[in-house]
């Protein structure tokens, strides 16, 4: 959550931000007049406090010089019963205040592109040169076809649209790629973790999920629980209202998990193929750092989500995310896009995001720095998304009559 002491304090400054970030003048306008609002009421409250502070004194008074006191007792009673009532709206406009600040986004880093959409984000880097077919190259539906790799159909009826099959050379694939990057994680320092795939509202409160994209999670009904969108939300709340010693940071954590998500607000999008599906695979980087820690940390995760596409072979980009672009916790974005000779286009395979404190303030994560608790630094990222890193490899690695290599590094994990 935003820190509602500095955006007080700051309003204009934290405004130009949100702006950069796409939010609204409504919304920071609605925003500002709760601020005024229970300002106004813990004025008031405070007044009311004084004046009883001031009646219990002479009510003292009054006893020791033994005078009566039973209309002054009267206004003492009074007063007492109207700071009750003062106390509930002063507690309410809080609450108000609370509830619209946690559907607020974080602030982008200055340092953040400015930017409406994905057209305004800024290219850092290619790495590795697309290959040159002497084929027109196919797209991943149809490779899945020929192969029998995918089956959509069959993903449709046992659930609904969006869901997939996976069969034979493509299974065994989607394993290994599990445990390949999950391997590579480990040994860049990431202790890998087993986490539950259901998570209860706190936890994605916590993370920035809720209440904001409650429409894009899968509820399980009659429960206070969720099917997780990500990993980052079990990994990340694994130190939920704990404080943590300094010398424990940075805290590497990474996990495999299946990843659900209504999809929402999407419609139209990638209908066809793996891109977009309300279940796929997913392996995820978290990181708990101390704030000065943490740009080394992000720059880390970076690099190890593009070592593992290098490793693959696989072309791919590293862009920065513009303000408009930005997701709802992240501060500072990092996505990676796969090159698909099939789309002749860049794609979307890890988001890397530094949240500063955003997430650790709503999740209550901080570490003790001498005397003080202090806020964490948290930090998530995909490596990789797993679906989209096959597709990646049926699109980059076809033959002429549909076949599919097998990339190196992949070879031992598939007993070739």
């Amino acid at each position: 959550m935003i820190d509602l002491k500095y955006l007080q304090k700051n309003f204009d400054e934290a405004s130009a931000k949100f702006i950069k970030k796409g939010v609204d003048l409504e919304t920071l306008e609605n925003l500002k007049v709760l601020f005024s609002t229970l300002k106004e009421k813990n004025a008031i409250l405070e007044e009311a406090k004084a004046e009883q502070n001031q009646m219990s004194k002479l009510f003292g008074q009054y006893m020791r010089e033994k005078k009566d006191v039973t209309e002054l007792k009267a206004k003492v009673d009074a007063k007492k019963e109207e700071i009750v009532g003062l106390q509930e709206r002063a507690r309410e406009a809080q609450e108000a205040l609370e509830n619209v600040a946690l559907a607020m986004p974080n602030l982008p880093d200055d340092s953040v592109p400015e930017g409406a959409d994905e057209n305004d984000n800024v290219e850092l880097k290619k790495v590795l040169e697309p290959k040159s077919f002497s084929f027109e190259p196919k797209e991943h539906w149809a490779l899945a076809e020929i192969n029998g790799w995918i089956e959509f159909d069959r993903g449709v009826k046992l659930a609904k649209s969006r869901f997939a099959v996976l069969r034979g050379e493509a299974a065994r694939m989607e394993r290994a790629l599990i445990n390949f990057f999950l391997d590579v994680n480990r040994k860049k320092g990431f202790e890998e973790v087993y986490v539950p795939f259901i998570n209860n509202a706190t936890m994605l409160q916590g993370t920035g999920q809720l209440p904001k994209f409650e429409d894009d999670l899968f509820k399980i009904e009659g429960e206070d629980l969720y099917l997780i969108p990500t990993a980052e939300v079990p990994l990340t709340n694994l130190y939920n209202d704990e404080i943590l010693a300094e010398k424990e940071l940075p805290i590497l954590l990474t996990g495999y998990t299946p990843c659900f998500r209504k999809e929402a607000g999407s419609a139209g999008r990638d209908t066809r193929g793996m891109i977009r599906q309300h279940q796929f695979d997913k392996v995820e980087m978290v990181a708990i750092s101390t704030p000065e820690q943490s740009e080394e940390v992000f720059k880390m995760m970076v690099d190890n989500a593009s070592d593992i596409l290098t490793q693959l072979e696989l072309p791919h980009r590293v862009v920065e995310l513009c303000g408009g672009d930005l997701g709802f916790s992240a501060a500072t974005t990092m996505d990676l896009e796969v090159w698909l000779p099939g789309q002749n286009k860049y794609r979307e395979i890890s988001s890397i995001s530094n949240t500063r404190d955003f997430q650790a303030r709503r999740a209550k994560i901080r570490y003790k720095d001498g005397k003080k608790n202090v806020l964490v630094n948290t930090l998530n990222g995909s490596a990789l998304a797993v679906g989209r890193t096959l597709v990646a490899i049926m699109e980059n690695y076809q033959n002429e009559d549909g076949s599919i290599e097998i990339p190196e590094v992949l070879k031992p994990y598939m007993n070739r």
